[in-house]
């Protein structure tokens, strides 16, 4: 039973389910979106869809561990910084064998393959080509022939697939219709998972060079790619601007804002730190945060839209608003002190 529990323990670390909410905050804003546009909510639709999209990501996940494995970049990294960075180290500590991780991957999968499959009967035929999109994306990412990381595409296709793709999928499942405005409206999505994406690489730089990995970060340069950085948070909440003062989207998706304080910070410690591994962690942490609460808060956006005003779901939406708002002022404060003790002789 112990070499069981250990056995679990060391698949939960492998699986890294925190980084799940770059699903989740997806399909909830796809499902949230049909509702408000179009009346229509399937729960079945969405419990499968959301599983479906756990899945494929936790195939990536692991996927991506054991071809990291295999070209040595996760053997010859070493200023990696857990969680954020250098994979999540099971091979390497002898907790799985590569063979039981490669396995994994490949069960989740099969999982998504079916539940693409089951929704693409019920449904249509655009299920399974997105589904089929994001595999070979997910298993590619590392994996030859293709090795999407190596190519200096990798997080395009990260944002894409767990911003656009997911989110209109999701709207898909509900309504069967094609809709310009869930495409719209991922785009910050899109954005910050991408940003975490790359600010993660900055940490890997070395291993990854070394091994030919040859991702944005790479081929810039830490100090380059920090403009990169950069430009990929602050595009985030000019395009909610736009989304919002061209009526995309409606103009509660502003709510999305708040975090930019955040993200200001985020930057700012990039630009001081990129080329530091231990003392960048708290770009790395911010720029999970801030992917977090701004898609969150686009959705409260629609839902605070959708609902009349001073009715039961109004005041709750704006409730949860407030405090990812208070959450934001905190935890801004709680870093900006972190920072002028670090800065004290």
């Amino acid at each position: 039973m112990s070499r069981m529990r250990k056995k679990l323990k060391s698949w939960i670390v492998e699986l890294r389910i925190p980084f799940l909410t770059a699903t989740l905050v997806s399909v909830f804003l796809g499902t949230i979106i049909a509702w408000v546009r179009n009346n229509t909510l399937n729960l079945e639709h969405f419990s499968l869809a959301l599983l479906g999209g756990i899945f494929l990501h936790l195939g990536a996940n692991v996927a991506n561990d054991y071809y990291d494995h295999r070209s040595g970049n996760d053997e010859v990294n070493k200023e990696f910084v857990r969680p954020f960075s250098g994979g999540s180290r099971t091979i390497q500590l002898g907790l799985l064998t590569p063979r039981e991780v490669i396995s994994g991957a490949l069960l989740f999968f099969v999982l998504a393959t079916l539940i693409g499959l089951y929704l693409t009967w019920m449904i249509g035929p655009f299920v399974l080509v997105l589904g089929l999109i994001g595999l070979f994306s997910g298993f590619f990412y590392t994996a030859h022939p293709l090795n999407w990381a190596s190519k200096g595409i990798g997080e395009a296709l990260v944002g894409i697939n767990f911003g656009a793709f997911m989110t209109m999928g999701a709207y898909y499942v509900q309504t069967q219709q094609f809709a310009l405005e869930p495409v719209l409206a991922s785009v910050p999505v899109s954005l910050l998972i991408a940003g975490v994406l790359y600010i993660n690489e900055f940490p890997d730089f070395v291993a990854d060079k070394t091994v030919g990995k040859n991702t944005l970060v790479v081929r810039l340069g830490r100090a380059k790619a920090v403009y990169g950085y950069a430009l990929i948070v602050f595009g985030t909440y000019v395009w909610i601007l736009l989304n919002a003062f061209l009526g995309v989207a409606p103009a509660y998706t502003l709510f999305a804002l708040i975090p930019l304080p955040l993200a200001a910070e985020a930057v700012r410690h990039a630009s001081k730190f990129h080329s530091q591994p231990s003392s960048l962690v708290p770009s790395n942490a911010l720029t999970i945060l801030i992917h977090f609460l701004t898609s969150i808060l686009i959705s409260l956006g629609y839902l605070t839209y959708r609902f009349e005003t001073m009715s039961l779901g109004y005041l709750l939406t704006i409730a949860i608003v407030a405090l990812c708002a208070l959450f934001t002022v905190r935890f801004y404060l709680k870093i900006r002190k972190a920072s002028k003790l670090k800065a004290q002789p």
